[in-house]
């Protein structure tokens, strides 16, 4: 400001305009920084873009899926703490199944040979047994008797399970279970005929040998068959009738039909993977065995146990 001395008096209101006329500038408020304030908002608007390319890259990164940001303005952190679902569902996969390995023997190829309402269930469950049984025998033996491996009932196929009659010699009724097994190892073959009775074993017949036929036939009847058609020989000419019986053997694939007649009438026998079954209601006493025939695809007769010399035609 201006430093001469300020009169007081009549002049003191010139003296002051004057004064604000050649000082006014001194009080004036100064102007708005306008070029700072230009450069703190490039500065901050930078510092901003930054930031979004910053979230932007580290969603690049990410693992798929989607995400919120959160925070004023866009400037907030990345939320993952709950990520939402792909937008390309998954395809929902069947499960492949799992062939597991039969856990008992293998069943008849017709139901006819499973008679009297006995069901393979049990029929496997009394098979079984009789290997138990043979098993615990043997135990039993030692070495003063035979051994015979006879492996498990999964290895098996049931061919017969009919109803017994018990008799004389064995009184009580029951059921038969007829099992053969083929070993692909060595050409041989194990067949059990199996009797239970109130549960139990009451019988067991094991015929092991190979795969050869010695009646030079097509068709060879099973040598422990017996057992299957006849009561006691104690009996003979007084058996419980109605009877049911059963015959089984062995056939070639050559062979397309097989009959047995028994006590005057005849049945047509079921073909399982080489054996041949048969079986039927026996009313009236008998004095001859059953009479085995097998015809090839022409109807011709290639085997008549009439003539088979090995098969035992007379009952005991």
């Amino acid at each position: 400001m201006n430093n001469e001395p300020v009169v007081h008096g009549k002049d003191f209101e010139t003296q002051v305009r004057e004064m604000m006329a050649e000082d006014a500038y001194t009080i004036r408020p100064s102007s708005a920084p306008y070029p700072a304030i230009r450069r703190k908002g490039a500065i901050e608007r930078r510092r901003r873009v930054a930031a979004a390319g910053a979230v932007l890259i580290a969603l690049a990164a990410a693992p798929v899926g989607a995400y919120a940001l959160s925070g004023n303005g866009g400037g907030g952190s990345v939320d993952t703490a709950a990520p939402l679902p792909s937008v390309r569902a998954s395809q929902p996969t069947t499960p492949t199944p799992v062939q597991s390995k039969p856990v008992g023997p293998t069943g008849p190829a017709t139901a006819g040979q499973l008679v009297d309402g006995i069901t393979l269930a049990q029929a496997a469950d009394g098979l079984k047994r009789c290997i138990a049984w043979e098993r615990e025998n043997q135990k039993a033996r030692g070495t003063k008797g035979p051994q015979t491996d006879l492996g498990r009932a999964a290895d098996y196929r049931i061919i017969l399970a009919m109803n017994s009659t018990g008799d004389s010699n064995a009184p009580g009724d029951g059921f038969f279970v007829v099992a053969v097994k083929e070993q692909k190892k060595a050409p041989q073959l194990t067949q059990l005929i199996c009797n239970i009775r109130e549960g139990e074993v009451g019988g067991l017949g094991i015929s092991a040998g190979g795969k050869e036929f010695d009646n030079g036939g097509p068709v060879m009847p099973d040598i422990n068959g017996g057992k299957l058609y006849q009561q006691s020989f104690i009996d003979k000419g007084n058996w419980k009738l109605p009877f049911r019986w059963g015959s089984i053997g062995r056939v070639e694939p050559s062979v397309a039909r097989v009959t047995v007649s028994y006590g005057g009438s005849t049945s047509e026998a079921a073909l399982d993977h080489g054996w041949f079954v048969a079986t039927g209601t026996l009313n009236e006493q008998v004095t001859l065995a059953p009479h085995v025939k097998g015809y090839d695809n022409t109807g011709k007769v290639v085997y008549d146990s009439d003539t088979d010399a090995g098969y035992d035609k007379a009952l005991p």
